[in-house]
């Protein structure tokens, strides 16, 4: 691992996103938007906006994250730029920490635009400390961003590395807890969803929202944190200069 290599790595990916406007906008302004809807579709229940309305500002820079960066780095393989630059002497791990580098910079932005408008504007209640839930959003857009890089290994084209988000980040955020809580499942599902890296990020989420830091919170946080490195390190593993 070379610190000149990915820092190299994250300052091109940061100059190629800050060429690209449309990229921007859906980072930074498709998440508040998307919980601005959800505030008004629940204007006449507030108390399930007041639920799921804290946790949402986490899961949706996750889903954003997620379908940027399995397609950027899905176009860096079939525009050769990911052959030309795996010539040089970079490691594959220096160019995936390159990646997310750069995007932890975009989801601090990202988690601290989302948290403004979520708390500000729209008044959304967490019995925990504000900042708490920015801080996991941030790490939610990295574990998003973490998945997409490990996953877009497995796609040839950006409809195959869009189908990924309903075929693999739409289950597990549907089994985590959102719609109704997990211990409320059935069974085999409850023990499916024990096994998903997102079902901790939602309870971390939830935890901050009523205030019920104990123990397990920290052990949600450890599980996410654990899975952004393995996805990370099996990226660098299946990472391929081109695509088929």
């Amino acid at each position: 691992m070379s610190i000149t290599a990915t820092l190299a790595s994250a300052a091109r990916v940061l100059g190629q996103l800050r060429r690209d406007p449309r990229t921007l906008a859906m980072v930074f302004l498709v998440p508040p938007a998307l919980l601005t809807l959800f505030k008004y579709i629940f204007n006449q229940q507030p108390l399930i906006f007041e639920r799921i309305g804290a946790p949402m500002i986490g899961l949706f820079p996750l889903i954003i994250m997620f379908l940027i960066t399995s397609i950027a780095m899905l176009r860096e393989r079939s525009s050769g730029t990911l052959e030309r630059l795996m010539s040089l002497p970079i490691a594959k791990l220096d160019l995936l920490l390159g990646y997310a580098l750069a995007f932890a910079l975009l989801a601090a932005l990202q988690g601290a635009v989302t948290g403004a408008v979520a708390f500000g504007a729209l008044d959304v209640h967490a019995a925990g400390p504000h900042w708490a839930v920015v801080l996991l959003a941030i790490g939610n857009a990295l574990l998003g961003m973490a998945l997409g890089l490990f996953l877009s290994a497995f796609a040839t084209t950006e409809f195959q590395a869009v189908q990924f988000l309903p075929a693999v980040l739409l289950p597990q955020i549907l089994l985590a807890g959102l719609l109704i809580p997990r211990t409320h499942m059935p069974h085999a599902l409850e023990i499916v969803s024990d096994a998903l890296p997102v079902s901790y990020a939602y309870d971390a989420l939830a935890k901050v929202t009523t205030n019920n830091t104990g123990t397990w919170f920290w052990l949600d946080i450890a599980i996410v944190a654990a899975s952004i490195m393995l996805a990370l390190e099996l990226g660098a593993t299946t990472l391929r200069r081109r695509t088929a």
